[in-house]
C-alpha cells in the first residue's frame, strides 16, 4: 500500500510521533497506512543467544517482559519513556524509524550489539543500528520500506548495563542521556560501550571513553578518564534546558553514574538505573 500511494502516505503505528506533527500541521499526509493490523510484529522473544523484538512492541510491552529483563538496560529505557499514556501506545520501531535526536532508544541499543531488520519492495535487509542513523530524522529506510524487527544479541555472562537520562519532568524530552555497557573480568572492564544522547544532533559514541575503560581495572582512575573524554566528546547546543558547559557537566555526571551503576550490574547487584528528574 505504501508503495502504490507513494509519497503522500504515511506508516501509522503507535502515532506518538506522527500524530503530533500532525496536530501542529507540520506533516499533511493524503494517506494514513495503519500497521497495528499486521499480525506478528509485536514479540519479544529469545531464540538462540537472540533478543527479537518485533518494530510494534510497545515500550510497556518491553517494560514488562521478562526476557527483556534479561538486559537490565533495556528496562531501564522503555520504563523510563515520558509516561504511562505513551508507553503504552508508542513502538519502539516507530521511535528508531523517527531518529529523534532526543529519542532514548537509539543510545540504549548503540551500547549493545544490535541489527534492524527491515522490509520493502526490494525485500528485506539487515542493517546494523550504527549505520541505521543517518542523521537528525533521516534513517536508511528507503521509500515504502518499514522496520520488521530488532535483534539484539544478549550480551556475555558478567555484563551489565545501564541508562541515565535527567528530565524536568516525565512527559518532556530529557536535557542529557548516558547509556553504559560493560562487561567485566573479575575487576577488569573487558569490554565498555557508552552512548550519549541529546547532546548532538545523533547520538555520541565516545571512543576515548570507551578506550579508557577497555582493558583496565576498573577503578576511580580509569572511571574518571572515561569520564572526562566523554565530557569532551559532548559538543550539546544551548536552549532553554540549559548552557553549553551545563550540560556538558551534566554529561559527565551522567556517565558517571551510568558505569558505576553497569559495574554494580555485571558483579550481580541489583540496582536502580532509569530516569532522573530536576
Amino acid at each position: 500500500m505504501l508503495a502504490e500511494l507513494g509519497e503522500e502516505a504515511r506508516p501509522l503505528a503507535g502515532g506518538q510521533s506522527l500524530i503530533p506533527l500532525m496536530k501542529l500541521r507540520l506533516a499533511a499526509p493524503a494517506h494514513l497506512v495503519d500497521l497495528n493490523f499486521i499480525p506478528g510484529l509485536s514479540q519479544v522473544e529469545r531464540a538462540n543467544g537472540t533478543l527479537r523484538i518485533g518494530a510494534l512492541a510497545r515500550h510497556a510491552e518491553i517494560e514488562s517482559s521478562a526476557i527483556a529483563r534479561l538486559i537490565p538496560i533495556l528496562q531501564d529505557c522503555a520504563a523510563g519513556i515520558a509516561d504511562p499514556q505513551i508507553r503504552h501506545r508508542g513502538t519502539i520501531g516507530g521511535s528508531l524509524a523517527e531518529a529523534d535526536p532526543s529519542g532514548d532508544w537509539v543510545p540504549v541499543l548503540l551500547t549493545l550489539d544490535t541489527t534492524v531488520h527491515a522490509v520493502g519492495p526490494a525485500g528485506e535487509r539487515a542493517i546494523p543500528l550504527a549505520e541505521f542513523v543517518v542523521d537528525a530524522y533521516t534513517t536508511q529506510l528507503g521509500p515504502a520500506e518499514l522496520i520488521r524487527e530488532i535483534r539484539i544479541a544478549v550480551p556475555p555472562a558478567s555484563s551489565g548495563g545501564a541508562y541515565i537520562a535527567f528530565k524536568r519532568c516525565a512527559p518532556v524530552y530529557a536535557t542529557a542521556t548516558a547509556a553504559a555497557q560493560l562487561t567485566m573480568n573479575g575487576d577488569t572492564c573487558a569490554d565498555a560501550r557508552i552512548a550519549l544522547g541529546c547532546v548532538a544532533l545523533t547520538p555520541v559514541r565516545p571512543a576515548q571513553a570507551e578506550a579508557a575503560l577497555r582493558g583496565q581495572p576498573l577503578n576511580a582512575k580509569s572511571i574518571a578518564a572515561a569520564v572526562e573524554a566523554a565530557r569532551a566528546a559532548a559538543d550539546p547546543p544551548a536552549d532553554i534546558r540549559g548552557s553549553s558547559e551545563y550540560k556538558k557537566d551534566l554529561v559527565a555526571a551522567l556517565v558517571r553514574r551510568a558505569i558505576e551503576t553497569a559495574a554494580r550490574r555485571a558483579r550481580g547487584e541489583s540496582v536502580p538505573g532509569g530516569h532522573l528528574y530536576a
